[in-house]
């Protein structure tokens, strides 16, 4: 018996959970931080990404997160031309506003070794490469890749 009566739906809050639990060993005993870290971390990406590496990515995602992930999202507005890394962390800090302080540096290299870690390693490869040099520097070195 599933607990909510459709197993992919299980599937998806089990995940995710997953997710946000590899967040919460880094910052905290807190699932809204870990959550609003995941969302302000996946928007900024996505807003940084082309339309299709963005589309791309999201299909990645576990169903919740992918409803986190395209939240407000504007794809004829994309990609944001961002120039540096203190305007990417600067995307991500105004995602965490509404939540006790944490390092936008330190949230996005949380977020994107669980990116690294639970999506296709060609999929990482190609979001990572599409970043600048600086904000790739936050990115993981991926394995075998």
């Amino acid at each position: 018996m599933t607990a909510t009566g459709l197993e992919v739906f299980d599937k998806t809050v089990q995940t995710t959970n997953i997710w946000l639990n590899e967040i919460m060993a880094e910052h905290g005993d807190d699932r809204q931080v870990a959550w609003h870290i995941l969302g302000a971390v996946l928007k900024a990406l996505r807003d940084r990404l082309p339309a299709d590496l963005s589309a791309h990515l999201g299909a990645e995602l576990p169903i919740l997160v992918r409803g986190l992930y395209y939240d407000q999202y504007q794809p004829s507005q994309q990609p944001k031309v961002t120039r540096n890394l203190d305007e990417f962390l600067e995307h991500v800090q105004e995602g965490l506003k509404d939540i006790r302080p944490v390092n936008s540096a330190d949230a996005t290299r949380t977020v994107f070794r669980v990116i690294n870690h639970h999506i296709d390693l060609g999929q990482s490869a190609k979001v990572r490469e599409a970043l600048p040099k600086e904000i790739q520097a936050l990115w993981p070195e991926t394995v075998g890749a």
